[in-house]
């Protein structure tokens, strides 16, 4: 624009040609005529340019672009992931990071993926404040995808965190998250900042003020640490763990993980978490995990026994020989009737009977399930022997791999000699051998009565004896030492040789040697 100026000017109060300003200008005189017939720049045409190194990788780039439409919405791929991707799956392809920056947000724009959230800026001091969350992540447990809840904990001033997952974001989950999340820190912060989460809130009141659950206010003055609560609707209040759970999902769980079970998901995120302290933050001059080293100094210290995290509940045991918690029964090998205390932890229930766990169960997450433990059934069952084919505990344990194919195998033997009724009395004597043998050593003892051929609960009790007993350690040879002196040559029979007839070469001897 201010060129466009000068060429008008000389043409008009200077110069006066166009190749006079051309000259003095050091333009172009087809410049010079652009100028006069127009005071204002045409606007330039970018021309349509090849990119070769791009070409190749656009294909895999829409590829991912258009599978993220069926991802879910916060697990889908930023540009720098995409880069990753490429640089890892086609190396063949040397495109920078800024190329595929700029072609994957004109495809978003095209496609109506862009979103834009502003987040304030704060400053805070070592172990001051830190920030809760959950936030949801798909992953496949064993070829099935299903959701799961991760627990974060963020630090405001050195931005460690910590990541756990769970099948469910109870309460129960929540206190023993933060527990977990104290000992990584290596110290509690003094103030933790929460949204209007039920765990924790009963009761939203006027401005920031909640009436907080009673387990809650138990474990944060355990703990002995402070709250505070978000205004509901205003997630960029706590922004710092809404951007923490979205960077860390899609750098740890985009794609879509595939993993066993829960604890090698949770061995995942501890990785990741693991390997974020390496990282360092835009606009901080050291990595998160020198901050974390730093802010330890700063935490309060740890309490020195845990707080106890279980719901309690106090049903009676029902006909079933059940107990009740919450929507789902669990059983225990007490008789109808008996009041008994249950604990429900995150992952286990306890059935507690003056003061002793007669019962552990895995936690059930469903509702009006009954959850069974063959063993708890089998004092009832000698009475009721016909009972056990259909039992629902047996189809339990069978469906869980604890009801190996031995015991089939050794039932129907049973059953061909002793009758229906008797030979299923014999299999729950020998299951009740578990409770005094272990049920690995009562296997293996029906292992090799099948081996010998034998079908008969003493046989198993025969065996079990004496698989426990210890063989003696043989006997180590003793040192000769001194007794060497009493060595003798062996023995020659030549003398003997004489007796033979024809000996050596005459006739038989017929004198007896004296």
């Amino acid at each position: 624009m201010e060129l466009y100026e000068q060429i008008r000017q000389e043409y008009e109060h200077g110069a006066g040609t166009i190749r006079a300003v051309a000259r003095k200008l050091g333009v172009h005189r087809r410049e010079v005529r652009k100028a006069l017939a127009s005071a204002v720049p045409a606007e330039r045409k970018i021309p349509d340019r090849e990119r070769p190194k791009l070409a190749a990788a656009m294909p895999f780039i829409d590829a991912i672009l258009e599978a993220d439409r069926k991802a879910p919405r916060k697990q889908r791929h930023t540009a720098h992931r995409i880069w990753v991707r490429l640089c890892r799956e086609m190396p063949e392809a040397a495109v920078a990071e800024s190329t595929v920056r700029q072609y994957v947000r004109a495809r978003k724009a095209a496609m109506g993926l862009l979103g834009h959230e502003t987040f304030v800026p704060q400053s805070y001091q070592w172990g001051g404040e830190a920030q809760v969350d959950w936030y949801e992540g798909w992953v496949q447990f064993d070829g099935e995808t299903r959701k799961t809840y991760v627990f974060c904990l963020r630090s405001m001033a050195s931005g460690g965190a910590f990541h756990r997952a769970y099948p469910h974001a109870n309460q129960q989950a929540f206190l023993e998250a933060h527990e977990l999340a104290f000992a990584y820190f290596g110290g509690v912060f003094r103030v933790l900042r929460y949204d209007n989460l039920k765990s924790a809130v009963k009761k939203i009141l006027r401005g920031h003020q909640r009436e907080e659950t009673a387990r809650f206010i138990g474990f944060r003055s355990h703990w002995g640490f402070a709250s505070e609560f978000c205004t509901p609707g205003e997630g960029h209040e706590k922004g710092g763990v809404e951007g923490e759970g979205g960077q860390f999902r899609r750098n740890y769980l985009v794609p879509v993980p595939s993993v066993q079970n829960l604890e090698e998901l949770n061995l995942l995120l501890a990785a990741g978490s693991r390997e974020e302290q390496s990282r360092v933050i835009a606009g901080r001059g050291q990595s998160i995990g020198a901050g974390m080293i730093a802010e330890r100094e700063h935490l309060l210290p740890m309490a020195e026994e845990g707080f106890d995290l279980a719901s309690f509940h106090f049903p009676e045991i029902n006909a079933s020989g059940c107990a009740k918690a919450l929507t789902n029964f669990y059983s225990a090998p007490l008789p109808v009737g008996t009041s008994v205390h249950v604990k429900v932890y995150s992952a286990y229930v306890e059935v507690w009977y003056q003061g002793q766990c007669v019962a552990r169960h895995e936690r059930c997450y469903e509702r009006h399930k009954k959850v069974l433990e063959l063993e708890h059934y089998l004092d009832a069952l000698t009475k009721k022997p016909g009972a056990l084919a259909g039992s629902t505990a047996l189809e339990q344990c069978r469906a869980q791999g604890r009801w190996p194919a031995s015991y089939d195998q050794f039932w129907e033997v049973l059953r061909q000699r002793q009758g229906k009724q008797e030979g299923t009395r014999a299999m729950i004597d020998v299951l009740l051998l578990a409770r005094e043998q272990g049920p690995a050593r009562v296997r293996k003892a029906v292992e090799e009565a099948l081996e010998l051929g034998c079908s008969d609960v003493g046989a198993v009790r025969y065996l079990l004896s004496v698989s426990g007993q210890q063989q003696p350690p043989p006997a180590a040879p003793a040192p000769i030492g001194p007794l060497n002196r009493y060595d003798r040559p062996q023995p020659s029979l030549e003398d003997y040789d004489r007796l033979r007839p024809g000996w050596p070469f005459g006739p038989v001897a017929t004198e007896v040697i004296q």
